[in-house]
């Protein structure tokens, strides 16, 4: 596993700026967890947190997701982003690898979301499904790059470039395994999800290698923009641009 150092790319007394690497937890899920950006980030504005500033996560990563995180320093900076959120003024784009090259060259995904195991049975709580119950999401999708890479499971992948316009949990990979093209080395929306339940019990294996090809998801938060205001950008990870090229 990677040293989980995170590099801090724009500050002021408001906001943090932060590139996330894979693998680092956003948020304590667990008492005395190991490293995660919420705890790390408290103890290095420890003297802003004395002076009453705080630690308030904007835009939330899965944990294997790498890439840009805006971190509010103070309560009003905290209501501000989630207005703007709110508004759709914070625009966020992610890059991401996906299986075979779409027939579309852009496309709009709009499909509500719910937890899976409300509606059928499913051995992952966290899951979600695409379902008229559930809340509304929409994905903007453009295909940057189709390219060839020889493995055991196929030579056809794509590089997409997905802007969500809502903010459900994981909808971009729900949305792209909609589609048929899931995300490379995801465990819950690629090609079975008994591969996630294995992860679970015995970790990253010489077995799951073929059938996932990267020990994580291959989704990266590559912009962020406050329109009319700021844009901070993030290249593709090593793991991930040595896959492309």
């Amino acid at each position: 596993m990677p040293l989980l150092h995170f590099d801090i790319i724009d500050e002021t007394d408001d906001y943090v700026v932060v590139d996330k690497p894979p693998f680092l937890l956003i948020h304590p899920t667990k008492p005395n967890e190991a490293r995660n950006l919420w705890k790390e980030l408290r103890e290095l504005l420890a003297f802003e947190i004395a002076s009453g500033g705080q630690v308030s996560i904007v835009n939330r990563l899965d944990r294997e997701t790498s890439g840009l995180v805006l971190v509010a320093k103070t309560a009003a900076a905290a209501r501000r982003f989630g207005l703007l959120m709110q508004k759709q003024r914070l625009r966020k784009e992610y890059l991401a690898i996906i299986w075979d090259w779409p027939e579309w060259d852009e496309k709009i995904v709009d499909a509500p979301l719910d937890r899976q195991g409300k509606h059928q049975q499913s051995a992952i709580w966290l899951k979600q499904m695409i379902h008229p119950a559930g809340a509304a999401a929409q994905t903007e999708l453009r295909v940057e790059r189709r390219f060839v890479r020889s493995t055991p499971s196929g030579n056809k992948f794509s590089l997409i470039r997905a802007i969500p316009r809502t903010g459900r949990t994981h909808q971009i990979r729900v949305h792209l395994s909609s589609v048929g093209h899931p995300i490379v080395g995801d465990k819950i929306y690629g090609p079975d999800e008994q591969l996630y339940l294995r992860f679970i019990e015995t970790g990253w294996t010489h077995e799951l290698e073929p059938r996932l090809l990267l020990p994580r998801h291959a989704l990266h938060s590559a912009k962020l923009t406050i329109e009319g205001e700021c844009e901070w950008s993030s290249p593709l990870p090593l793991d991930l641009a040595g896959f492309i090229w």
